[in-house]
């Protein structure tokens, strides 16, 4: 009978109270991604609630060392040896995270990259999965990613309108890309260097694709669909672990991630 969440919570107290999570997951790293923040997200695939976030960021801090993506990439790139490193991402720009994470993750000194599509900051777009949300999703402004960018957190590419990299390609995916990173580095700046494919599954970026990114400037590509990263990993093959109202508690996620269980089939 499979284990619930309540269940993979229990042992996933078990597991960080006894240090065993350390050996379980020496020499890796975990890169977690958020997308709304805010109160009433029951059953909301993409969302979890303020205070649920809160443990989360406390959790992160007690039990891993939580780095920016960009100090990350930097010990994937040298061949260093990774120490149970955390990084904490947000997708698509969505106001929340700028109204209700970042002061949370402010309160707690984490660092975090959010990931913004360009395009959609400061406009009444409703993507497709927000259509049947009981509130039009609110995006970020310029004014607002400029904030985060000055309060010292990482902002990434996330393409122009959220194009599925699996599917488009030459000038359209060149334009999504490249235009992109030189758009949010004009608007916020300063260059960007961090880079998440929409949708994150394993068929939503091709490979020609994946060089297109390297080609504009990013020092990394980050996917969606689940597990951890170890020493010598690709930086341009980040693996991230989706959050949200699905686990019943960090620990649950945290026990999932150290037993290798948050891989997903996508």
């Amino acid at each position: 009978m499979p284990m619930t969440g309540t269940v993979k919570g229990l042992f996933g107290h078990s597991v960080f109270a006894s240090g065993l999570h350390s050996a379980l997951l020496r020499n890796s790293a975990v890169v977690a991604v958020f997308h709304h923040i805010r109160d009433g997200a029951a059953g909301d695939s993409l969302s979890i609630d303020v205070d649920m976030f809160e443990r989360y960021c406390r959790f992160f801090r007690q039990h891993f060392r939580v780095v920016s993506l960009p100090h990350l990439v930097s010990k994937l790139e040298r061949h260093e040896r990774l120490q149970r490193e955390l990084v904490i991402t947000f997708d698509d720009g969505y106001l929340d995270n700028f109204e209700n994470a970042a002061p949370i993750l402010e309160r707690y000194s984490l660092p975090a990259t959010f990931f913004v599509v360009t395009e959609w900051m400061g406009s009444t777009v409703v993507p497709w999965w927000d259509r049947e949300s009981v509130t039009c999703p609110k995006w970020m402004t310029w004014d607002q990613v400029r904030s985060l960018h000055r309060r010292g957190f990482d902002i990434g590419g996330h393409t122009q309108t959220h194009a599925d990299l699996g599917l488009v390609s030459g000038e359209t995916a060149a334009r999504e890309i490249a235009g992109g990173r030189a758009s949010l580095s004009e608007r916020i700046g300063a260059p960007v260097s961090s880079f998440a494919y929409p949708y994150g599954g394993r068929h939503n970026v091709t490979e020609d694709n994946r060089q297109l990114i390297r080609d504009a400037g990013f020092r990394c590509c980050c996917s969606g669909f689940g597990g951890h990263n170890v020493s010598g990993s690709n930086p341009f093959h980040i693996n991230r672990v989706a959050i949200s109202s699905w686990y019943a508690s960090p620990h649950q996620f945290g026990f999932e991630v150290a037993m290798g269980l948050s891989q997903l089939s996508a």
